[in-house]
């Protein structure tokens, strides 16, 4: 019989379209431990993905940036010792780190719970860490299905996938007034045309191009978003498109980002969190892989939204740098067949 656990602990710090794709496990644990205490150990930043999540008893933050320093400023060793002591009170019954790296695994095992369950390739000598060490293999390549055997390793039951987001009508009527206030009403497709890593960005000037189609074919008002630090890029795309096109880079919250993806009747994206966002939510998308292996991280069962060159039989690996690879290699045409699919079978 499974072992009932009354408190458990999620670390998943980030980044953000890991911390979506780990949104399933939240739910099986939910329901399958209804009376439990579930925590989430998550980056300041991203917590609000997961504020008031109906599934989540409690968020514990975690300041990499802050508790990096901890081994030379007084403050920062401080507030160590304080998420330290905040784990060990706690007392878990079973932590799942999400992240496999040496940072969370070494607070899991800090926290003194007895059962810590973790990827069997995780890096950075995690793996010393744990007490259950679960392999990824050929039934589990993607990493929705990976967190899902992780929890399942412990006694969770299998409810399917379903990706659940807080609801916040506040954040979605301050959305509206968002458009509204560049003249745009429903009818509008996002272009998510940044990633923090360069090399997984699709060039400006094709984004544009893809605009100044969808416009013209579809009569879609453009809209393009992205972080504050991914505002140039929004910018290249605006400067070389012939169509109107309505800057939101950094001018959304997470909460506000969520309503205007739920809204929106397209989204092209990198592949990136706002992407994978777009993706649980299951509105037409297409997602732009480069190195990345898709069949880790594609919007799930929803291959058809998948951009990339040979998408399949990457193994189990998480990136090639072959140069056939390269997002650069994917053409504009291709993209707009792949949003024809999305808007004309809808």
């Amino acid at each position: 019989m499974p072992e009932c656990f009354k408190s458990i602990l999620i670390a998943k710090p980030s980044s953000l379209g890991d911390i979506v794709l780990a949104l399933p496990a939240l739910r099986a644990l939910r329901m399958s431990f209804p009376e439990a205490k579930i925590s989430w150990l998550i980056r300041p930043e991203f917590a609000e993905l997961i504020e008031s999540h109906p599934h989540l008893s409690e968020i514990i933050t975690f300041d990499r940036k802050l508790l990096g320093k901890a081994w030379f400023h007084p403050g920062a060793f401080g507030a160590l010792m304080s998420l330290i002591w905040k784990l060990r009170r706690s007392n878990f019954d079973v932590i799942f780190d999400f992240q496999g790296l040496f940072r969370t695994a070494s607070l899991a095992w800090l926290s003194g719970s007895k059962k810590r369950f973790g990827m069997a390739n995780a890096r950075e000598f995690a793996t010393i860490f744990y007490t259950h060490k679960v392999r990824q293999d050929i039934e589990c390549i993607h990493m929705v299905d990976y967190y899902l055997k992780i929890i399942q390793a412990a006694g969770a039951s299998d409810f399917g996938v379903e990706f659940v987001f807080p609801q916040n009508p506040s954040a979605e009527d301050s959305v509206g007034k968002l458009l509204a206030g560049h003249g745009i009403q429903d009818d509008y497709a996002v272009l998510i045309s940044g990633s923090v890593h360069q090399d997984k960005c699709w060039p400006p000037e094709r984004f544009a191009q893809l605009a100044e189609k969808i416009s013209s074919q579809y009569n879609l008002s453009i809209v393009a978003t992205g972080s504050a630090s991914e505002a140039c890029i929004v910018e290249k795309v605006k400067e070389k498109a012939n169509v109107p096109i309505a800057s939101l880079a950094g001018q959304t919250s997470l909460s506000q980002l969520v309503g205007l993806l739920k809204r929106a009747r397209l989204v092209v994206s990198n592949d990136t969190g706002p992407g994978h966002i777009a993706a649980a939510l299951g509105v037409p998308l297409v997602l732009m892989f480069g190195r990345v292996n898709p069949l880790r991280l594609e919007p799930y069962r929803r291959k058809h939204c998948v951009m990339a060159i040979e998408p399949d039989g990457r193994g189990i690996t998480i990136n090639n740098f072959d140069p056939k690879y390269d997002i650069k290699r994917i053409t504009v045409e291709q993209v707009y067949q792949k949003v024809r699919q999305q808007l004309d079978n809808r």
